[in-house]
């Protein structure tokens, strides 16, 4: 039996691509992998999801660097697959080839208004104050009193923070710069985080809810009513959902200390959970051309803990706002006619990570699982999408007897198609370009706005 090194090619450089790879080098001595990215830089969501505030959260990245700097790893950047390569190319230049591009695209709340100016999605949003070049032109118009956010999830909380932190918070963070200035002239006093269940099934995390409390210049002021049965209710759930819950009961009802009772009384921004309500209308300004308000259906909850269900009572609200940002989730999109895809579940259809109907063919991320889980949820499915491509290789379902030429046969494609890859040492040179222009005004790093400006480092 002749059999050759296995070439594995992922196509995303998030953290499911990253960790994908890390685990088949770690596992097989031989294997050789090639990570493709659309953009000239690497790691996804860590760069363009994780908030500028939870710097701590972006350490993955020198994991992710030791990955993509091993002998046997090759990041190759600025290849936006599907387009400029096909994912058939791929395979016949692969042994196998991982699709983890994750979630691109923004679920859309299929209501009345949500295309008028002034309504944003939260993807948009968290991409404008973290440098994603497509979102740079978004330009938000921050000069009204109310923000309304629509979910209640992690990202829905990071808006909000965002939107109310003192500058002089974000000053000392990766934030862009024209955010930064954006947020100095912003009028938004008061964000209101909507969803339509209950406090029982609020789903963001405890750290996130604890930062909100703590925001410094903000206070929180909710219905009293909203919680009515909460206490109560609480017996029956499990130990994580109980300590948010009780948080959020304290943040909400507790008469505060003395200390506290001062930091609020000082506060001039305001924050609130609104439950029980669903987006039904976008409201425009009388001349039609802008947001001025959102209608909400008040709902009421049937059955109880996580499978409770948001029922309409008839009853409308409207609430005058002049921004809007829809924090509904992530869903991901097709690349290549040629890749099998659920569009109902936004996701390739597969059992653990390997793609029905297609040999060789494995999926890892949001686009295996649908858009959820923070980035150690992430790392586990991986690692799973990982072990069913080692056990196709051990049990010969990837057949390795077959010699494949990986990178080596898509460089000529690319050259005739007039790409240039942005290789690993490429990116150090922006990195480096990105941290020194940081450093010289207190922040870890000024990103570059661009995709032609990274070029420009890159070729300079």
């Amino acid at each position: 039996w002749i059999h050759f090194h296995p070439k594995v090619c992922i196509v995303g450089s998030g953290p499911a691509g990253f960790y994908t790879a890390h685990h088949v080098i770690k596992a097989r001595q031989d294997a050789e992998v090639d990570i493709y990215e659309r953009l000239p830089v690497p790691f996804g969501l860590v760069r363009f999801g994780v908030a500028p505030d939870h710097p701590e959260v972006k350490n993955v990245i020198n994991t992710f660097t030791q990955t993509a700097k091993h002998s046997r790893c090759n990041f190759y950047g600025n290849i936006n697959v599907g387009k400029d390569v096909s994912v058939e190319e791929l395979q016949q230049a692969y042994h196998a080839v991982v699709l983890s591009y994750g979630a691109e695209d923004n679920r859309k709340m299929g209501i009345p208004g949500e295309d008028l100016a002034g309504v944003y999605s939260a993807k948009d949003f968290v991409g404008w104050y973290n440098g994603l070049p497509s979102c740079q032109k978004l330009n938000p118009d921050l000069s009204c009193d109310t923000a309304v956010i629509l979910g209640q999830g992690n990202v829905a909380l990071d808006v909000a923070r965002i939107l109310l932190s003192p500058i002089n918070i974000l000053k000392k963070t990766d934030i862009t710069q024209p955010a930064l200035e954006a947020l100095e002239k912003s009028q938004v006093r008061r964000v209101l985080i909507v969803g339509r269940r209950g406090p029982i099934q609020i789903a963001c995390t405890i750290k996130e809810l604890r930062e909100m409390a703590k925001l410094p210049g903000t206070r929180p002021e909710m219905l009293a009513a909203d919680f009515d049965g909460i206490t109560e209710a609480l017996k029956n759930v499990p130990r994580p959902r109980k300590r948010l819950t009780e948080l959020l009961l304290k943040t909400a009802l507790e008469v505060p200390n003395e200390e506290e009772q001062e930091r609020r009384s000082k506060a001039s921004r305001v924050w609130a959970f609104q439950f029980f309500r669903s987006p039904v209308e976008v409201l425009a300004s009388p001349d039609k051309t802008r947001t001025a308000g959102i209608r909400l259906a008040v709902n009421r909850l049937e059955g109880s803990g996580e499978r409770a269900q948001a029922v309409l009572t008839g009853e409308l609200e409207d609430v005058p706002c002049g921004l809007i940002i829809s924090s509904i989730g992530y869903k991901s999109t097709l690349i290549d006619p040629s890749v099998p895809f659920d569009s109902h579940k936004a996701i390739v259809p597969n059992i653990n990570g390997r793609v029905q109907q297609v040999a060789g063919l494995y999926c890892s991320g949001w686009l295996k699982t649908g858009p959820t889980g923070v980035i150690a949820t992430t790392m586990n499915n991986s690692f799973d999408t990982a072990k069913s491509l080692l056990d196709d290789m051990a049990s010969g379902t990837v057949d390795l007897s077959a010699s494949k030429a990986g990178f080596h046969s898509i460089t000529g494609l690319l050259e005739k198609r007039g790409v240039k890859p942005v290789l690993f040492s490429d990116w150090e040179k922006i990195d480096s370009v990105e941290t020194s222009k940081g450093e010289a005004i207190g922040k870890p790093r000024e990103k570059i706005l661009t995709v032609q400006e990274m070029l420009q480092v890159v070729h300079k």
